[in-house]
């Protein structure tokens, strides 16, 4: 592995990196309330794009472990937003080595607007875009919701940083809208469009990543912590990707993600009424926390049981149930 196991916090916020302290990626993403939520969210809601989902799951060797595979992602990505300028790089030339190796084709068709036989690429300069797109609209919709609503000056601050972002990590520039405002007129309405297709894997991947298919026994406390984490990412999500996940939402999961939300928001700008034991956990890297859940994962697949409940790994085809 070529990262250190967690990212030291008071090192990571002194050393000078691509962004500095006063940047709007850094203050957004080192929020951990924001760290913990957007990349499931982000893996969750992207699963809708075909090409980016068979891309990755086809040339992927956590494809059984999914919440291994969101703790490596959000250390690279971490490494890249809140490190040191030596940090990200390691982890931009260990993703760059990977993604060269990621391109194939479609084995089937994932739509209208995706036959059997389309092409993908890690490299193809879209894809590098919506993967971007995916990953800063989820930040931008949790600090929202959990910290506080941003001004339209610090959206598009943040909007910038995460183009500069997306091109460290070889996206052109060229590939993303030139403004906020332009970009968020290109997102809904592909959010809106008949381009989005989930596969069967897809489904059954985003599902458990949202909650709707928890691990076996994780333990009351980590059960605890996870769930109000589900409740946040499936309160979040636009009601049509909601629908496509069959996911049930109704009067009594929409209060309980309002008052969630609203207890962390008011954390958020009550920190000096917060304990001084408690402040330290609202800042700082999520990758540690990430890698409890993976732990729990690989230790279930170790044993021989599949981390998602009903799916048979062979085919992914959902076992009937008594």
């Amino acid at each position: 592995m070529l990262l250190p196991d967690a990212l030291d916090e008071e090192a990571t916020m002194s050393e000078p990196g691509y962004f500095s302290d006063h940047s709007m990626i850094r203050r957004v993403m080192s929020k951990r309330a924001v760290g913990l939520s957007y990349g499931l969210r982000a893996l969750v809601i992207g699963a809708v794009h075909p090409l980016l989902y068979v891309g990755t799951a086809e040339n992927t060797e956590h494809r059984m472990t999914p919440y291994t595979r969101l703790a490596l992602t959000g250390h690279l990505f971490e490494a890249v937003f809140l490190g040191s300028k030596a940090e990200a790089d390691r982890a931009l030339a260990f993703t760059r080595k990977k993604h060269v190796e990621v391109r194939g084709t479609l084995p089937e068709d994932a739509g209208a607007q995706h036959p059997a036989g389309t092409r993908y690429s890690a490299l193809d300069p879209h894809l590098m875009f919506m993967t971007m797109a995916f990953t800063f609209d989820s930040a931008e919709v949790m600090y929202d919701l959990l910290v506080r609503a941003m001004t339209d000056g610090e959206r598009e601050g943040l909007y910038q940083d995460y183009v500069r972002w997306g091109q460290l990590f070889g996206m052109p520039a060229d590939a993303a809208p030139s403004s906020y405002r332009e970009f968020r007129a290109f997102f809904d309405g592909y959010l809106a469009s008949d381009e989005l297709f989930l596969t069967d894997e897809a489904r059954l991947v985003g599902s458990y990543l949202a909650g709707q298919r928890v691990p076996y026994a994780q333990g009351v406390p980590l059960q605890q912590v996870t769930s109000v984490f589900y409740l946040l990412v499936q309160g979040s999500l636009p009601p049509r990707i909601r629908r496509m996940y069959g996911m049930r939402w109704g009067v009594s999961e929409e209060v309980a993600y309002q008052a969630l939300s609203r207890a962390v928001r008011t954390a958020h700008v009550s920190v000096p009424l917060v304990p001084p034991v408690l402040r330290g956990t609202l800042a700082g890297p999520s990758a540690p926390v990430y890698k409890l859940l993976s732990r729990r994962e690989r230790e279930l697949v170790g044993s021989g049981r599949p981390s998602m409940p009903g799916i048979d790994p062979r085919n992914w085809v959902q076992r009937n149930s008594a």
